[in-house]
């Protein structure tokens, strides 16, 4: 239990400083308002950093059911606390959108005419409709995410401190920092680079049920994509890695 408490409380900050870096770009009055894509990116990028030292002691700090799903198929974590972790990072991403919408109330009000722009602050959607490429974008960006995760413990990738062999992934939570903010730059322009359904789908949820002013739909058409997109490409991404280490 207090492995899923730490996933629950780490994606909680995870969704609260990502979907809140949104807010602030995006939101009416907002003094970060117009701050654009690449300030969004750092933010997610150092959302998931904050998100890891949290929880990263306790729980390894997966905050999202795809690298959960992604490790337990390339034997990194066992499939009975996968289901536990899964329901942990979603109520901690719905959670996290409802403390946005609190903290940005007055902004939300301000942006009532402009529903496109608020369900951005909760959800990804993306810049061209076309859903089946949309779901390719997140499954290759996936992919590529849950494949450095597990390269990052790689014997190649080791190093010595003081005479003594180190992973990678000992640095904690700045290479995965790093990760995030690359993906963002480089692939996140086609769907807004979701990589983890408790990042979209728990938040969009808190968009259907928060009385947000003007809100408009939710979006929902499109909601499948976030969530089949990233898990049928972390799964890839530990076959192949299991393939080729």
């Amino acid at each position: 239990m207090e492995q899923y408490l730490f996933e629950f409380i780490g994606t909680l900050v995870l969704v609260l400083l990502g979907d809140g870096v949104c807010a602030a770009t995006s939101l009416n009055q907002s003094k970060a308002k117009g701050a654009g894509w690449v300030v969004i990116t750092l933010g997610w990028g150092f959302a998931v950093m904050a998100g890891v030292l949290i929880a990263g002691p306790v729980s390894g700090a997966h905050l999202n059911p795809a690298v959960t799903l992604g490790l337990a198929v390339a034997g990194s974590f066992p499939w009975a606390s996968v289901f536990g972790y899964i329901v942990a990072q979603m109520l901690g991403g719905f959670v996290g959108a409802c403390l946005v919408w609190i903290f940005y109330k007055d902004h939300y009000k301000a942006t009532k005419d402009e529903p496109a722009t608020m369900l951005g602050t909760f959800c990804t959607m993306p810049a061209i409709r076309n859903p089946w490429r949309n779901c390719l974008s997140e499954v290759i960006a996936t992919c590529l995410l849950v494949f450095l995760i597990l390269c990052l413990g790689t014997k190649g990738n080791a190093f010595n401190v003081a005479g003594v062999a180190a992973g990678t992934g000992s640095l904690g939570a700045f290479p995965v920092t790093c990760v995030i903010m690359s993906l963002g730059m480089s692939l996140g322009g086609t769907t807004g680079y979701a990589l983890n359904p408790a990042r979209d789908l728990s938040p969009r949820l808190a968009h259907a049920v928060l009385p947000i002013e003007g809100k408009g739909e939710s979006g929902w058409w499109y909601s499948w994509v976030p969530v089949v997109g990233p898990m049928a490409g972390a799964a890839l991404a530990a076959l192949l890695y299991l393939l080729i280490f």
